[in-house]
């Protein structure tokens, strides 16, 4: 057999042991809170998952035994190498990254960051990057004063429907509250979203988006330069969350900035 044939035949066996790993499930995903308005009128929403998802994974498609992981301190950084066994050739595969700290355990939270992102070298949770943006509409009993003056959130989001391509990218999203409302659809559903009573539709000045002003949003939009940009411009039009060239474009930009892990 040629080199060549070779290489290829090992890069198709690569993108088969990826192509195993199943999409998330509903169950597996969480919600937090990614920004928040200073006037605790909305909030934007990341997806994530935790690091016994990846255990459960690795398990389930490799098995227990084939599978394991070690950290390395790399110049203050803590690293995560997330090794498979390769019963073919006879040798340990492996992918790495680095973690990043926690806002609660300094050491177990860059341990389990350095694990995920590794399992997400491997193809684990890759698919919550290609979500939509997602923004929620808030009541003011949902938000409280947090410690340090800043609102904070009372209420849970969960994700209570998602759906997939072929190529693993999300086209249905769903999210509920802690009492089982509807916050968020996305994609081909029949869920219908609870509209908080004390915000509507329209922007805080009560004024309607014209097609300058949406010209002006969606320029804006594609100018941003970081995620925090993006989702800053996403908050002050709250008029245009429903408009599809709007959203499509929000959608696209993300790709560029998705959520930080």
């Amino acid at each position: 057999m040629t080199t060549r044939k070779t290489t290829e035949l090992t890069v198709q066996k690569e993108e088969k042991k990826m192509s195993s790993i199943r999409p998330l499930l509903a169950s597996e995903i969480e919600c937090r809170v990614g920004t928040m308005k200073s006037d605790g009128s909305g909030c934007s929403l990341l997806l994530y998952k935790d690091a016994r998802v990846d255990m459960r994974i690795l398990d389930e498609v490799f098995g227990e035994m084939n599978w394991k992981r070690h950290h390395d301190v790399v110049n203050g950084n803590l690293f995560c190498t997330l090794s498979v066994w390769d019963n073919e050739k006879r040798e340990w595969v492996s992918k790495q990254d680095v973690g990043t700290e926690s806002n609660t355990e300094k050491e177990k939270g860059q341990a389990s960051d350095a694990f995920k992102r590794a399992g997400f070298n491997w193809g684990i949770g890759r698919e919550l990057y290609t979500g939509p943006f997602i923004w929620i509409t808030l009541e003011k009993n949902e938000v409280y004063q947090g410690r340090t003056g800043s609102p904070a959130l009372s209420t849970k989001f969960s994700v209570k429907e998602i759906g997939y391509n072929e190529q693993k990218e999300i086209i249905l999203l769903v999210i509920a509250d802690n009492n089982n409302r509807v916050r968020f659809a996305y994609g081909n559903t029949k869920a219908t979203v609870y509209k908080p009573g004390n915000n509507s539709s329209s922007n805080a000045s009560g004024a309607v988006f014209t097609g300058v002003e949406l010209d002006r949003a969606i320029k804006l939009m594609t100018g941003v330069k970081s995620r925090e940009e993006l989702e800053k411009v996403w908050a002050e039009h709250p008029a245009l969350h429903n408009n599809k060239e709007f959203r499509d474009i929000t959608i696209d930009m993300q790709k560029t900035y998705p959520p930080k892990n």
